[in-house]
Formats: structure tokens, sequence, C-alpha cells
């Protein structure tokens, strides 16, 4: 029998993708195997979001290269879709049977690895800037896991001027309600807790299908169809959130109070140079609307620093004004130059070490909202969906619906569970909680 390592890359859309891809090869009857090093057939997905991510994808695929001397080695995602025909130059790969598996083409991915290899290198690549319609990749199960990503959209035409990501994916595309309605039924079948919905632009869900349902009318049948199953939202454009978003949040018991909204910058000038369509008073806002409506909800924010012509004045009011909101944590991330988009042409680059600074400087601030916000819930009672597996110290591990990280002290039985959690204590990576009555 046939064994298969796969190894992931970069967003949840490829941890989803690569979900698919062992539902496949087991279907198929090879055995799917988590050591690096064990296998007849290898797939890389890579990542291309920033230059370190091109860089760990090309340092994976030499790994699985060294490790598995004898096997077929497949590579897709992102970085094979953009560096396809560089990758193929590189001497690790001489000699070797391998596949390039372009982002349009990834539904054919398992057929491809089960032809077997061939001496000649195999490219298969479609057109990712046409592309009309996303891959069928259903999933059985999301691994051993409590929480399973379902992938509704692929792709994204915003062109923000920094982002390789519209080259890499292609335009929005959208997977039908009723495709996305079955997976989810599937994922509640084999007992997953929570289901968070994710894409490239999920705020764009729709737009393409046939009547334009919208992520919202996806929202109401899904916590209609599977109410045991909690929905997490990935990732919202600041003005895709709007009062029938929220009122739907409020009123579902079963859709986590968690948003995470990119801002990418606290500067008007910077948003505009990023090409992002709105103002920081707008992105003002829409986080008051979303505390009218969800006052305890986790917000989470993207900051991007070191962008072409940001300086320290610029970076000091986008400080600022963070530090004026209300949110729960950042995600921050230093510019990468990706070659390709406009960003990587403009004058004023920043230097690394002022860039790793910056990134410094807003993960402290992330840390204080992040500590204020989890002081405030304290003396609270949160669902809480406890993970697989304990902490290495023993004890019980998840998140709260509203994305708070607790420990609590419980038997095995808890394991995969959803349990009331009353919060205690603040510890240094978690809140420490006590399991109330169910």
């Amino acid at each position: 029998m046939k064994k298969v390592f796969i190894t992931t890359l970069g967003c949840k859309v490829n941890q989803y993708e690569s979900a698919a891809f062992k539902t496949g090869f087991e279907d198929a009857g090879l055995t799917v195997v988590t050591r690096n090093g064990q296998a007849d057939i290898v797939v890389v997905n890579t990542c291309a979001v920033t230059g370190s991510a091109g860089a760990q994808s090309r340092r994976a695929i030499h790994q699985a290269l060294k490790k598995n001397p004898g096997a077929d080695i497949i590579i897709c995602g992102c970085y094979a879709e953009i560096a396809g025909s560089e990758l193929a130059l590189d001497e690790e790969l001489q000699g070797r049977a391998y596949t390039f598996i372009g982002n349009s083409e990834k539904d054919k991915l398992v057929s491809q690895a089960l032809a077997g290899s061939t001496d000649t290198p195999k490219m298969l690549f479609g057109n990712i800037a046409h592309a009309t319609e996303i891959c069928r990749l259903p999933v059985r199960r999301f691994g051993d896991r409590v929480r399973a990503y379902l992938r509704i959209q692929d792709g994204c035409q915003s062109f923000c001027t920094y982002c390789i990501v519209p080259y890499t994916r292609g335009p929005s595309r959208s997977l039908p309600v009723a495709e996305v309605t079955h997976q989810a039924k599937v994922f509640a079948g084999v007992g997953h807790k929570e289901i968070v919905l994710t894409g490239i632009h999920i705020g764009n869900y729709g737009k393409d299908l046939p009547g334009k349902p919208t992520l919202v009318a996806l929202l109401d049948e899904l916590t209609i169809a599977t109410p045991e199953v909690a929905y997490r939202i990935s990732s919202l454009e600041p003005l895709e959130i709007d009062t029938t978003l929220l009122t739907l949040m409020q009123n579902r018991k079963n859709i986590q109070p968690h948003l995470h909204i990119p801002l990418q910058s606290g500067h008007d000038e910077i948003l505009t140079r990023m090409n992002r369509r709105y103002s920081t008073e707008e992105f003002r806002k829409v986080l008051d609307l979303c505390r009218k409506y969800l006052p305890d909800a986790a917000i989470g924010i993207d900051i991007l620093v070191g962008f072409p012509g940001e300086t320290d004045a610029h970076f000091t009011e986008s400080k600022a004004f963070l530090q004026s909101l209300d949110f729960t944590y950042l995600h921050v991330f230093p510019y990468s130059i990706r070659p390709g988009t406009k960003a990587a042409g403009f004058d004023k680059q920043v230097s690394k070490s002022i860039k790793e600074e910056r990134v410094a400087n807003l993960r402290q601030l992330s840390d204080i909202k992040k500590t204020t916000f989890w002081q405030s819930q304290l003396g609270r009672t949160w669902p809480l969906i406890v993970e697989g597996r304990r902490e290495k110290s023993g004890m019980l591990k998840g998140f709260t619906s509203n994305y708070i990280a607790v420990t609590v002290t419980g038997p095995d039985d808890l394991l995969h569970a959803v349990v009331p959690v009353k919060l205690l204590e603040l510890r240094e990576n978690s809140v420490f909680g006590e399991i109330r009555e169910i």
C-alpha cells in the first residue's frame, strides 16, 4: 500500500485543500502518513503571501526531496503558481519525478498522483487569471480536530498594491450554497463542533453565482441546517460588515461573537497608496457598530508595517489611531516586496531593521489590548470548545466562543466537548477557568 505525506504552508484555504487531498488519497486506498521520510508520494502545498513564506515553501520542497529520495513529488499552491518556472530550474529537482499543479487545477491533484511518475516532469497549470469555477474539493473529516475549516470561496480581485494573491488565486469564485451546506453537514456528522468559514475574500461570496446569494444568506441557511455546530467567520473587509450581518450574529447563538477585520494601516495616506478602499474614520465607525451589536465580541485587526513611504510620523499616527480603537488583538506583519505587484516598484522602501522595530512595537500594543479584553471577561461564563489534546501541563485547553484561550482541569471525556466555563484568572498565555454545571 502506497504512503502519502502532505505538508501545508500558509492560510486556512490551503489547509482545507490539503484535507481534501487526504480524503481523496484515503478513498483511493492509500495511507496518509504524518512523518516526513516515509512516503511514496509527497505533496507540498506552498504559500507565497510574503517573501518569507516563499522561502519556507522552497525549504519544504528541498526537505521533502531529501527525506523521500524515491518519492514522486507534487508541488502545488501559490508559490508553485507564481514561481513554477523558476522552481523547475532548481538543481535539487533535476533527475526527480515531480509534478507542478496550479491553484485552478487542484481538483486533479489526486488523480495525477495516482497516475504515477514519468521521466518527463509534469506541469499542470490552468489560466488562473481567467478561472471561472471554484475547484470542487470535498473533505470527509478535518483530521482529529474539534474545529474544521470550510472553504466557501476562492480568489480576489481587489488588487491591493502590496498583495500577490490576486495573481496566484485568480478572480473570486464561490461554492454554491447547497454544496457548502452539504460539506457542513458532513463535518457535523463526524463530530466537528465548530466550522470556520474561510476563503480568500469571503465578503465577495456569491457575487459570481446565480441569484447572487450573500454571505449573510449563507450563514442564515447554515446555522439553521446544522444548529449543533458553531460557526466562526475567518476575515471580512471593513465595509463588508453591516447591520444585517451583525443582527444575524446577535440573534443566532451558533455564530461565534468574533470578527477579524483587516485594517493594514492607521494612516489615510498609506491606505490610499495600498489601494485600500476605506478611510480610518470609516474603519472606526465599523468598529463602533460592531461594539454596539456585539459588545463582548473578540475583534482582531491585521496591520502591515513598513509599507514603502511609511515615515516615522506615519507610523506614530497609525499607532495612535490603533490605541484609540476598542479591539482585542493585532496580527502584525512587516511589508514584504512581492515581485509583480505595484508596490514592488514604489520608492522609499523601508529598511528591515525599522520594520522589525515597528512590528515589535505594535505587538506590544496587541498584548496590552488582549490583556485588557481578557480582564474585562473575568467572572463571565462562556461556552468553551475543548480541544482534542491536553497541554503539556496536563490541563485541558480550548477557546471560548469569543475567542479567549482558556485552560481548565477536567476528565478526558471532556475532550472535543463544548462546556460552560467561568473565567477566573489571567495566566501567561491564557485564562484559567472553572467548568460549570451543564
